[in-house]
């Protein structure tokens, strides 16, 4: 038998873990991707909503944000 890897993109990986936990704030995302900071995921964000914003479903327009994945897609 063959086994066929299958590669995700970072930002892959980052939607699976928000899966995961549900709807949560940037600094509970940050976390548990194993970041220090709180704003580790800053530019992964902003680069999911440049490229795919419909897997992404933001949450309160202030300051804490809450994100969650759109299971439409």
């Amino acid at each position: 038998m063959t086994s066929q890897e299958t590669f995700k993109t970072y930002e892959q990986i980052c939607l699976d873990k928000l899966r995961e936990l549900g709807r949560s704030s940037v600094a509970e995302w940050s976390t548990a991707m194993g970041y220090n900071s709180s704003n580790g995921l800053i530019k992964i964000i902003k680069r999911i909503q440049e490229t795919t914003p419909e897997k992404l479903k933001i949450y309160n327009n202030t300051k804490p944000r809450l994100y969650e994945v759109s299971e439409e897609n």
